[in-house]
């Protein structure tokens, strides 16, 4: 499976990135190089879209965490939107939901 990232800038300093695919080891490379960027602005809010994401394993999260990190770093903003159960038990179980603004309404089921 593919990842297609789509990239859309609505205001200045505020980004929505669209993720459909999976995200893993053989795609995590694609989404470190054009998300870490939009977290690297000043006071910038990145929004990613992760409703037609059904599978994503640890090398996922490492990117996720790295770019809350590169965030914090420019006083931007990082936010996870629109997961689907099976993903969002992932960050649940490894704890990352206390530490990453995840909308919590998550969709259900996906395959």
């Amino acid at each position: 499976m593919n990842l297609n990232i789509d990239v859309k800038q609505p205001e200045e300093r505020y980004s929505v990135m669209t993720l459909v695919g999976e995200v893993d080891a053989f795609t995590a490379p694609k989404l470190k190089e054009e998300l870490l960027p939009l977290t690297q602005a000043e006071e910038a809010v990145v929004e990613v879209d992760l409703a037609a994401v059904n599978y994503m394993d640890s090398t996922g999260l490492g990117i996720f965490i790295s770019a809350l990190k590169s965030a914090k770093e420019y006083g931007a903003t990082l936010k996870l939107t629109h997961m689907q159960e099976r993903v969002y038990r992932l960050f649940k179980i490894t704890g990352l939901t206390e530490i990453i603004d995840i909308d919590t309404s998550v969709k259900e089921g996906g395959s």
